[in-house]
């Protein structure tokens, strides 16, 4: 028997029901698409719960038929081997169930804001935030999904000190939202004579890209300071002052944008990446309310964490969060074998979600 209470599932099957009348019988925009995006969730949830319990019953007659003393041999037999089939189904069934059920995290559907600094390591950082960038450019377009930069600060050699860019498609989010934290590289740098292998770092954020409707700024708690963008070296690219400093003054958040020669198009660039910043800031916040005595330790998005290792000389990348090791080094970073450290990270966090619910059940 499945350790979901009955009466829970019995509301899921009852409001599945009653959002499929209310679609049925119309009405004004706004609550079609409302109910119309509940149905699409509650949907496949109930398709499940019809598997199982049909399942179930069926389990029931099995069992029944093996018990019954007037049941011819072969008869038993063969029951006891549908049995053994079906009591598998089940337990899949049951863990579909309580994976469908888990509290969902309402940004994972957004598109998201990807930013990458170089850290600890002068220009190999430089060129290994260059390296990442790329990854997750390949691993986007692998998925169908746009990259857009937003700002970008270039080192001598071609890496980048910062780079920001917007991952729009549906579900980035989810797929990314573990990659935040610090990225360690060992490799031997192209400029090192000795053939010495160096150490250096990345951080990556990335931020669930929020719409005007999910933060509402107030234009009289902005500070915007326009100054003239300057290039590689100083030299100023701009003969008007077109760059823009946005600063929230409530919460000291500061966003620059300096890439587009219109300062109206650079203010909506930094308002798109200052709104995402704020919007996480407060999930942060929520999540570090809910979470105060039990925080996962994947998707805490600490930077201080490093949390993985690309070590070039044995072609291995670690993920320390989870002990896993691919020794496919160029294929991660052609975002071609990314999936399977995503696929790991999804699966351990979903297993974490569980454990955690279980806990609060007993409790």
């Amino acid at each position: 028997m499945t350790t979901i209470p009955a009466e829970k599932l019995d509301m899921l099957v009852s409001r599945w029901g009653t959002v499929q009348k209310a679609l049925a019988s119309g009405g004004d925009l706004e609550s079609f698409v409302r109910l119309s995006r509940e149905f699409a969730e509650l949907d496949p949830i109930v398709a499940t719960i019809t598997a199982l319990r049909s399942a179930m019953r069926e389990q029931e007659d099995l069992k029944q038929l093996i018990d019954d003393p007037s049941s011819e041999k072969d008869m038993t037999a063969l029951a006891e081997e549908e049995l053994g089939t079906l009591e598998a189904r089940i337990d899949d069934l049951e863990q579909q169930l309580k994976l469908q059920l888990l509290p969902k995290d309402v940004a994972d559907d957004k598109s998201a804001i990807l930013e990458l600094r170089a850290g600890t390591g002068g220009e190999e950082a430089a060129l290994f935030a260059g390296d990442l960038f790329r990854m997750y450019q390949r691993y986007a377009e692998k998925r169908g999904w746009k990259v857009n930069i937003l700002s970008a600060s270039e080192s001598a050699t071609g890496g980048y000190k910062e780079i920001i860019a917007n991952i729009t498609g549906k579900g980035v989010f989810a797929r990314l939202k573990f990659e935040s934290g610090v990225h360690r590289v060992q490799r031997v740098p192209d400029t090192e004579a000795q053939g010495r292998i160096h150490t250096s770092a990345a951080t990556v954020a990335v931020l669930p890209e929020a719409e005007e409707v999910d933060v509402k700024i107030d234009e009289k708690d902005l500070r915007i300071d326009v100054f003239r963008a300057s290039g590689p070296g100083g030299q100023s690219v701009n003969t008007t002052d077109s760059a823009v400093r946005i600063t929230h003054l409530p919460t000291g958040v500061v966003v620059s944008q300096q890439d587009e020669k219109s300062q109206h198009k650079n203010k909506a660039k930094g308002m798109k990446v200052l709104r995402s910043r704020l919007y996480e800031l407060e999930r942060s916040k929520l999540d570090a309310e809910r979470s105060e005595n039990r925080r996962s330790q994947i998707g805490t998005g600490d930077r201080s964490q490093r949390i993985r290792t690309y070590n070039f000389p044995q072609g291995r990348v670690t993920d320390h969060r989870i002990g896993l090791t691919l020794h496919q080094l160029y294929l991660v970073l052609e975002g071609e074998a990314l999936d399977e450290l995503i696929d790991a990270l999804i699966s351990e966090h979903q297993t974490s979600q569980l454990a955690a619910m279980q806990n609060d059940g007993r409790g």
